[in-house]
């Protein structure tokens, strides 16, 4: 296994007058990124989840295309939600409680957008919102 010569750094700084000087970490120089992916989750160096949600859609919509699929050979709805929960849904929530407070009207139409499209798919109202809000209260029960 080869590993990359020089390691990531995301700038933070709000003013951006002058470029930073080389950082260095064990004598290898630290690239400067506008963004990366880390555990699944694109980051960006302005903190915004637009490339995020990007990579998102469109992971969701071309899973889509499997569930039209599964319609066609008139499986039950049970099956159908079984599958857009594991192959769809999970995608749509991974990270949920860290990004969606921050997303744009804009963003959050496009997601809301997959998940319309499934739920007319099989005929089922699937809210993304509601999802967020159960993450959210299952992270909060475990603090406790």
């Amino acid at each position: 296994m080869k590993f990359r010569q020089e390691e990531e750094l995301v700038d933070f700084r709000r003013k951006k007058s002058s470029p930073l000087p080389p950082l260095l970490i064990d004598g290898r120089r630290v690239e400067i990124v506008h963004h990366f992916t880390f555990l699944g989750s694109t980051i960006c160096n302005n903190l915004k989840s637009e490339l995020n949600i990007d990579t998102i859609v469109k992971k969701a919509q071309q899973r889509l295309y499997f569930l039209r699929r599964l319609r066609s050979f008139c499986l039950t709805t049970q099956i159908m939600l079984t599958f857009y929960r594991a192959a769809i849904e999970i995608i749509l929530t991974f990270s949920i409680t860290i990004w969606f407070g921050s997303i744009t009207v804009k963003e959050n139409l496009r997601l809301n957008r997959v998940v319309t499209t499934a739920s007319r798919i099989f005929g089922r109202d699937l809210p993304l919102k509601s999802l967020h809000q159960q993450r959210l209260l299952g992270r909060a029960s475990l603090i406790s």
